[in-house]
């Protein structure tokens, strides 16, 4: 939801996309360190590190309406399905509610860099 701008709705719906995408890979990455077989997950957490930060990243050039955005989105895009991708190999809740929040984020993305 803004506070300042009346954002497109396109524009805005990224934003609370990437918002969502980058909570829910902060809190699966919290949760994948505390799983037995954390070693098994060191790239699936590094990524979701990465999806985490340049979710934040997009949203930030998109409430800022940066000429980047697009760019960012593309690239953003790109690493949501990647971690996707990583978090759908593991079973937990956590990891699969990740990777559907990861997908729609990406979805978004996608819109905006056209």
């Amino acid at each position: 939801m803004p506070t300042v701008l009346d954002a497109p709705a396109k524009m805005q719906t990224c934003i609370d996309a990437c918002n969502g995408c980058m909570q829910a890979c902060e809190e699966c990455l919290s949760l994948c360190l505390k799983e037995a077989d954390v070693t098994a997950r060191t790239h699936c957490i590094n990524m979701l590190r990465d999806c985490a930060d340049i979710c934040s990243m997009a949203a930030q050039y998109m409430a800022r309406g940066s000429h980047h955005s697009r760019q960012l989105c593309s690239l953003c895009a790109t690493i949501c399905e990647a971690c996707a991708t990583d978090c759908a190999q593991f079973k937990d809740p956590h990891c699969q509610k990740c990777a559907d929040a990861c997908k729609m984020c990406a979805a978004e993305c996608r819109k905006m860099a056209q």
